[in-house]
C-alpha cells in the first residue's frame, strides 16, 4: 500500500462525536510511552501527524486520522501510567473500552508492546480483555532497533507463551521500529488486505 494522504480529522472524548462509521478503521493502543505516536508517524510517512512526547500518557483523546481518503487510523490514549488523576484515568479507560466494544467499523486493534521488555501484566490483562470481548487484535512489538533481534525474538516468544493458555490461537505478531521503518510494509499490507474485504455500512 502506498500512502498518498494522511490528514487529522478530529479529537474528542465523546462517542457521539466520532466520524460516521462508514470506512474501515484501525485503532492503535499500548502502554504509556510504548512509542505509539512515533510508529503512527512512520507508518503514514508524515512526521508530526501524531504528537510525540517524552511524557507518558500524553495522548488523552481519541484522535482520528483519514488515510488515503478511504480508511481511518485511530490513536487511542495509552493505558497504564499517566500524569493525571485517578478519576481522569478511570474516565479514559471507560471511554476507550466503550469505543472498542461498540465501534461498528473497527476492523482491528493494533496492540503495541515494547519489544525490550519481558511480558508485562498490564499488557497481558489488556489482551485478555480484548479476547473476552471478541475484539480482533494483533500484537505489534515496537522499538526493535533498541536491541538485538535475538533479544526481541526471545521477548516475543515469551509473550506468546504467556497468551497461549488464554487463547486458542495467539493473534498475529509484527516486529517494528519507528527509526528503521522495520515492519512498515507488513503492517500496511495487513491493513490493505482487510480493506479489500470491507463492506461499507449504510448510514441513514
Amino acid at each position: 500500500m502506498i500512502i498518498k494522504s494522511a490528514e487529522f480529522q478530529v479529537s474528542n472524548t465523546r462517542t457521539d462525536k466520532l466520524p460516521p462509521p462508514v470506512l474501515p478503521e484501525y485503532a492503535f493502543i499500548g502502554r504509556s510511552n510504548v512509542g505509539k505516536s512515533s510508529l503512527i508517524n512512520m507508518l503514514v510517512q508524515k512526521k508530526g501527524l501524531a504528537k510525540t512526547s517524552q511524557t507518558p500518557g500524553k495522548t488523552q483523546l481519541i484522535n482520528h486520522f483519514l488515510i488515503n481518503e478511504d480508511w481511518q487510523l485511530v490513536d487511542l490514549p495509552g493505558y497504564g501510567y499517566a500524569k493525571t488523576s485517578r478519576s481522569n484515568r478511570h474516565d479514559w479507560e471507560k471511554f476507550i473500552r466503550y469505543y472498542l466494544r461498540n465501534r461498528e467499523n473497527l476492523q482491528c486493534v493494533f496492540t503495541l508492546i515494547d519489544s525490550r521488555l519481558e511480558p508485562q501484566k498490564i499488557d497481558i490483562e489488556f489482551c485478555t480483555w480484548l479476547g473476552e470481548n471478541g475484539i480482533p487484535f494483533v500484537l505489534v512489538f515496537t522499538k526493535a532497533d533498541k536491541q538485538s533481534r535475538t533479544k526481541s525474538d526471545q521477548n516475543m516468544a515469551k509473550f506468546k507463551k504467556a497468551l497461549t493458555p488464554i487463547f486458542e490461537e495467539v493473534p498475529q505478531q509484527f516486529i517494528t521500529s519507528a527509526e528503521t521503518q522495520e515492519g512498515r510494509d507488513e503492517l500496511l499490507s495487513f491493513i490493505h488486505d482487510i480493506n479489500q474485504r470491507f463492506e461499507k455500512l449504510d448510514i441513514k
